[in-house]
């Protein structure tokens, strides 16, 4: 992180020192450590996914319903030794998996406190659960460490990307992460239920915005077919800043969201995870109270 290069922002500051456009610092930030029954189901077994969820961003989506920990740096530092107790502790839990939340500005340790975990006697696959907008190089370290990938592919317009998350250049850099993702892992794998290997590919259909969500769907099945799992949401929620942007100003309707199913299903989409009911509500939204950190 001396000078920091872990994402397509670039920074380049010396995070000992400094922030870049993340606010991350040197040390790992945790916000809650929990068992999570809310996963797509191949992901949460009989006791839920192990979700470690890290503070701090290299987006700036003005509608994230986790923004206390992602804008406002929410979390207490912990050390990379406890990240890997962390790790066990939900093995120990019975959790499914390890699920990192938002983890690429953290990296590099967290790589560390895996292989630390490992060789400790962690089993459970590690899934690294995205934004999308990450280096090649950063997808590199995670070689032979994450099992499965779980990225959003948020915007297929620019001008969405760069207004509602400033991330210019979204969806060439999300394009070309979600490839090299899937170099990594290969097919989805299933055994008894539950993905032991593989990516489920997530979008939130946003209001407005469902002929791009459709272009989403269109690119991931051209490109990997039923290799990976795709997973629409439909749980949109207007919360922090959203009211000041009059397209995402209000929930998705039934309508938009459904249209974007039967494109799905249109195209032969067969590996995919829908949303039913009202699931657009802030009482799914995590608490994050620093349990078990």
């Amino acid at each position: 992180m001396k000078p920091c290069e872990l994402c397509p922002r670039m920074c380049r500051v010396d995070r000992v020192k400094n922030f870049g456009f993340c606010k991350a610092g040197e040390n790992l930030r945790v916000a809650l450590v929990s068992l999570h029954k809310w996963e797509e189901p191949c992901l949460v077994g009989e006791n839920g996914a192990g979700t470690i969820f890290f503070a701090n961003c290299n987006l700036k989506c003005v509608y994230c319903q986790n923004f206390s920990i992602s804008h406002e740096s929410y979390g207490a530092e912990i050390s990379v030794e406890r990240l890997a107790e962390i790790f066990l502790e939900q093995q120990n839990r019975g959790a499914a998996n390890v699920e990192l939340v938002t983890p690429t500005h953290y990296a590099e340790k967290i790589c560390a406190a895996i292989d630390i975990a490992k060789s400790r006697g962690l089993k459970l696959p590690i899934v690294w659960n995205s934004n999308g907008y990450e280096n090649i190089s950063t997808l590199e370290l995670l070689q032979g460490r994450v099992d499965i990938f779980l990225p959003d592919v948020k915007y297929f317009s620019d001008d969405a990307a760069k207004i509602f998350s400033a991330a210019p250049n979204y969806f060439a850099i999300a394009q070309a992460a979600v490839k090299k993702m899937f170099e990594i892992v290969g097919a989805a794998q299933i055994v008894n239920g539950q993905m032991i290997r593989g990516m489920i590919v997530r979008h939130l259909v946003l209001p407005n915005f469902r002929r791009d969500a459709m272009k989403i769907v269109d690119w991931l099945y051209e490109t990997f077919g039923d290799e990976i799992f795709i997973s629409l949401m439909n749980q949109y929620t207007p919360i922090y800043r959203a009211f000041e942007y009059k397209k995402i100003s209000r929930k998705l309707t039934t309508f938009e969201y459904q249209s974007v199913v039967d494109h799905a299903t249109e195209l032969g989409v067969t590996n995919c995870f829908v949303q039913v009911g009202k699931t657009a509500d802030e009482k799914f939204i995590p608490n994050f109270d620093l349990s078990n950190v």
